[in-house]
């Protein structure tokens, strides 16, 4: 008889934050949150930048939307939804550290504020607004199970959830703001979706990725949020590439250790020959571009 050990249902919250109206952004959260609780979802992951919107003009601006981190006002909607409704909120936010800003995600759960991931890979012109992130890839142990955060471009890096994997994570969630990638074949799914499943696969790891939807000061987002199975193949979503809406599945969080084996001979994790590239990995030094 198959083992439950960890059967949790996830949401990842499709929605269209509105730039500088953050207390309109934070009230839709939490009335999606509502709904996923009520169909059961106990670890709810929210887009990037989900309380401010994203694409800031100033940086006055951009520091007016951020927030400290667990004192301002975002958190504490959030974790008051979280202790009332006993679930796990993972949600993007900008975050204000002294005169630095960061593009942050949290996670909260029943009892508060669990912790923070500030974004590592920056995309575009977030570099005019944020600094790039200074605390790693932290992977967070709940009741739930061991819970990874990444954002975004953070994605394209396959060290991002290798370092998360190799920490023993068993879901990364992901809030995120994709945008469309040049060479996209409408007929196909988006290249973000396509690495969002080469990771889980190649890490036997779940991961869920909350997108945003609409077009904010000219820049178009693409949706079709989604949750992966430890296999690489999705059980929730793709969703739309326009419209809010919520993605579930119910998965259990022990699959992505128990049955890391492949085969009688392969695990993906262990079958790593670190003796020929350890030495490649983060350095350009041996890169022949030039």
């Amino acid at each position: 008889m198959p083992r439950a050990e960890a059967e949790i249902r996830v949401a990842c919250i499709q929605m269209e934050p509105v730039v500088g109206e953050k207390a309109r952004n934070v009230a839709r959260s939490l009335d999606f949150i509502e709904q996923a609780t009520g169909e059961g979802a106990k670890l709810i992951v929210l887009p990037e930048l989900a309380n401010s919107g994203y694409v800031f003009e100033t940086r006055e601006e951009a520091f007016a939307l951020a927030e400290e981190i667990p004192a301002g006002e975002t958190v504490e909607a959030w974790e008051e939804t979280a202790a009332r409704l006993g679930v796990w909120i993972v949600a993007g936010i900008a975050e204000r550290e002294g005169p630095k800003l960061y593009n942050s995600s949290v996670l909260i759960g029943p009892e508060g504020h669990v912790g923070t991931f500030r974004k590592a890979h920056l995309w575009n012109a977030e570099a005019l607004f944020f600094e790039p992130g200074d605390l790693g890839f932290p992977v967070f142990a709940t009741p739930l199970g061991r819970i990874g955060m990444c954002i975004c471009y953070d994605g394209w890096f396959p060290e991002s959830y290798r370092l998360m994997a190799l920490q023993g994570a068993d879901i990364v969630c992901v809030p995120t703001n994709w945008v469309p990638i040049p060479g996209q074949d409408p007929k196909r799914e988006a290249m973000a979706n396509i690495l969002c499943m080469a990771a889980a696969h190649s890490n036997s790891i779940f991961i869920a990725a909350a997108d945003r939807v609409g077009t904010e000061r000219g820049q178009p987002f693409n949706g079709q949020s989604l949750i992966v199975s430890y296999t690489g193949w999705p059980i929730g979503g793709p969703a739309g590439a326009t419209e809010e809406t919520i993605v579930y599945a119910d998965l259990n969080l022990s699959d992505a250790r128990r049955k890391r084996n492949w085969n009688e001979y392969n695990q993906v994790l262990r079958d790593r020959r670190t003796d020929l590239y350890g030495e490649m990995l983060g350095s350009d030094a041996r890169i022949g571009w030039r």
